[in-house]
């Protein structure tokens, strides 16, 4: 089916479907689940749902929502009448647009335990996710970055939609990609987890799941007949997850090709160099217009965060889930102790002019000494766990 036809019959198909508060439930039994710090948890049938509920705020994933989730989400993996987990959005503007930076920065110009709080449990969930038995369904319609991808990357189903935006643009903000981005960008395949990460280049729609990023693509029209064919599954097995997936994605799946397909030589003959500097200059040897605008997009990246970032997708691309997410913990304590997670966040959140001054200002002044300070080991009691 075209995807003409497929928003044509999802039209008739909406009409059918209930919409309870806001939440998709399909034919679905009532629910009587609230929303509580940002979050809805419910059970239908032998499926829970986890709803995010903050869509004015795009459904930015903060401390209180990660407390809420991950309890639950335990709860359900050893609750035998649970065959499925999934994770959706209120709204359709984001499914998850990133963690509450602006907060962790505000705490940890003050030492608050906040800085340190957020990323160890945030980094507990992304395990979770990723070591859950129980199968686990992401729809991701709408912005997801950051904290989003976290919260959907490390499962076994990633569903995008037409209105899917994916990005991980840390290093505008003197971050690095994190929640296991060093363990899922390096296995993108060639090089472009690599661009990705430097760059923060966006990924949209149906390209998310070319990228890899996500395992299926439905137009968000069907997202709620989907949605009704999962949770009727009677205890299903992760094939017959895998068979509704993939019927729709069937349905509508775009012929199109991938956004980056007529660059991806250029990216694995520019972005695969051992160092930041000789990528920079495998761009300005390379000299097409393509070439000098991704040049202009990393001089304005942290020097900082391009170098440690680099480090991480080389080594993250070794490493199990859990030991890449220990190895992000002891990065994010790097940052907190640095200046260009502050400067970033404040220039490109707070107060917008987009123009931060990095400390250090060019890639010649981070030198190896620095970048591994982002990678020592913590004392034992600070070190980064599996387990709350």
């Amino acid at each position: 089916m075209d995807t003409l036809s497929c928003q044509t019959a999802s039209s008739r198909a909406l009409r059918r479907t209930r919409v309870l508060s806001g939440q998709i439930h399909g034919s679905a039994p009532m629910s009587t689940a609230v929303s509580q710090d940002g979050v809805i948890l419910d059970t239908v049938n032998t499926t829970g749902v986890i709803t995010l509920d903050r869509p004015k705020k795009l459904n930015t994933l903060d401390l209180p929502m990660i407390r809420r989730i991950y309890p639950q989400l335990k709860s359900w993996e050893k609750d035998p009448n649970i065959h499925l987990v999934v994770i959706k959005a209120s709204g359709d503007k984001a499914f998850c647009a990133g963690g509450d930076v602006v907060a962790v920065t505000e705490a940890g110009k003050v030492g608050d335990r906040l800085a340190q709080d957020f990323f160890r449990e945030e980094y507990i969930l992304n395990n979770a996710i990723g070591t859950l038995k129980t199968p686990y369904v992401a729809i991701i319609n709408g912005i997801t970055m950051g904290g989003g991808v976290g919260l959907s990357v490390h499962g076994k189903f990633r569903v995008a939609t037409e209105k899917t935006l994916f990005a991980m643009p840390e290093t505008a903000i003197g971050l690095f990609p994190d929640v296991g981005g060093g363990y899922f960008l390096p296995r993108l395949g060639s090089h472009l987890g690599n661009y990705l990460a430097l760059t923060g280049f966006r990924l949209k729609g149906a390209d998310v799941q070319k990228a890899g990023v996500a395992t299926h693509f439905v137009d968000s029209s069907e997202i709620p007949d989907m949605f009704d064919a999962l949770v009727k599954l009677p205890s299903p097995t992760e094939k017959d997850i895998s068979n509704v997936l993939e019927d729709y994605h069937r349905k509508c799946s775009p012929d199109k090709e991938f956004v980056l397909q007529s660059h991806l030589d250029d990216i694995n003959r520019n972005f695969g160099g051992e160092t930041v500097e000789e990528i920079m200059s495998a761009l300005e040897k390379d000299g097409s217009e393509w070439a000098t605008k991704q040049l202009e997009t990393l001089k304005k990246m942290s020097p900082t965060s391009m170098k440690i970032t680099l480090r991480q997708l080389q080594v993250g691309g070794k490493l199990s889930l859990e030991e890449c997410l220990r190895m992000e913990y002891r990065m994010t304590q790097g940052c907190v102790r640095g200046k260009d997670f502050y400067e970033g966040v404040r220039a490109v959140l707070v107060d917008k002019d987009q123009s931060p001054k990095w400390d250090p200002a060019t890639l010649e002044e981070v030198t190896n000494e620095v970048v591994e300070s982002y990678f020592k080991p913590l004392p034992e009691e600070k070190e980064w766990k599996a387990q709350l």
